[in-house]
């Protein structure tokens, strides 16, 4: 399995042509039934050897961090992300693995955050922790994903240092507004995460336009900040619903959350990018579940929202090009002329 990142370099290599490589992605684009750019493609196995491997490095990591943590509690994530960064050198630099390079910078990246909440652990009141463990670990985990970016550039350091500076500001800003007791408060939480997600949003877009074509690793970053901030965005619009307080959401909240789906929707089709759909999908699930069971149907309700839900994301999915293709002629051309083109899919080859 070959990225655009690889046919990028083939090209720079001078193994093939440009004109070979864009001609290559044209016939898969043909064989496929849909437009290059409409597939919002990124690289996660090259072929079972990474679910091997990542398996295998799953393993090592957990038997480190557990005997670290038996000698000395803060060894158990330094030596996770010294391990970490170890295997990465062989591979994400040399092997140019996807699946393990993204498991390992996750659990580099998570480590560093980790490192000092058990360092805190180890001397100060539970309320110190919860607040400095995190503060601090958010800001050296900030700084060693922009290390690890540099060293191995695997597109998820990105999206992860980012949700680290997200943990920051959100811990910071609960620290002040609490007094630094350690008690946090979802009014002033949900908020933080809100301006966070959509800052990190703006952070996705600035890297999609760096690469409106969607043929470069920057496009890769950008897949992962938006899957980073679709939840950051869409848990605290629905969660003034009632979603999670475990009560029945009545036909106006239900029907206040379709609408802000459809709204989502809307700027998914703008942008090109179906992270914002799946990840407020479980709270169009349970609004639409409330709806069918406030007509009556109670025993079928799940089933029924499953099939409503299923069936109407097929069919946008079908005709993701050209529904697309007339939301972004509804935006003023200078917005649309910063979003990745519109492409129609291509027709069927002949039999």
């Amino acid at each position: 399995m070959y990225s655009d990142e690889d046919l990028n370099s083939a090209v720079a290599a001078g193994a093939i042509s440009s004109e070979a490589a864009n001609a290559l992605r044209a016939h898969v684009a043909d064989l496929r039934q849909i437009a290059h750019g409409d597939e919002e493609s990124f690289r996660l196995l090259n072929s079972f050897n990474d679910i091997f491997v990542t398996v295998a490095a799953v393993i090592l990591l957990i038997a480190m961090g557990t005997l670290g943590s038996i000698i000395f509690a803060p060894l158990g994530p330094l030596f996770v992300g010294a391990a970490a960064w170890a295997l990465g050198e062989y591979f994400a630099l040399r092997r140019r693995m996807a699946l393990p390079s993204v498991v390992l910078t996750v659990a580099f990246i998570g480590s560093v955050v980790a490192l000092p909440i058990a360092v805190a652990k180890l001397g100060l009141p539970r309320a110190a922790v919860d607040t400095w463990g995190f503060i601090i670990g958010g800001l050296f985990a900030t700084g060693a994903a922009w290390l690890h970016w540099k060293r191995f550039k695997v597109p998820i350091a990105i999206a992860g240092g980012t949700a680290a500076a997200v943990l920051l500001m959100v811990m910071a800003a609960a620290a002040v507004a609490t007094g630094y007791n350690g008690d946090v408060d979802e009014d002033v939480i949900l908020p933080v995460v809100t301006i966070g997600g959509l800052i990190v949003f703006a952070f996705a877009m600035w890297w999609d336009m760096q690469d409106r074509q969607r043929t470069t690793r920057r496009s890769d970053v950008a897949f992962w900040l938006h899957l980073l901030a679709a939840p950051l965005i869409a848990h605290p619009l629905f969660t003034m619903f009632g979603v999670f307080k475990g009560t029945a959401l009545g036909p106006a909240g239900a029907i206040a959350i379709l609408v802000i789906y459809i709204m989502l929707g809307f700027v998914a089709l703008a942008i090109d990018r179906r992270a914002l759909l799946v990840s407020a999908l479980a709270y169009v699930l349970a609004a639409v579940g409330e709806l069918i069971e406030n007509f009556g149907a109670v025993e079928a309700g799940f089933a029924v929202t499953m099939l409503v839900i299923g069936s109407a994301l097929l069919l946008l999915s079908a005709a993701w090009s050209q529904i697309r293709a007339a939301v972004v002629s509804l935006l003023p051309a200078s917005l649309a002329a910063m979003l990745p083109p519109v492409e129609t899919a291509a027709s069927p080859l002949p039999a």
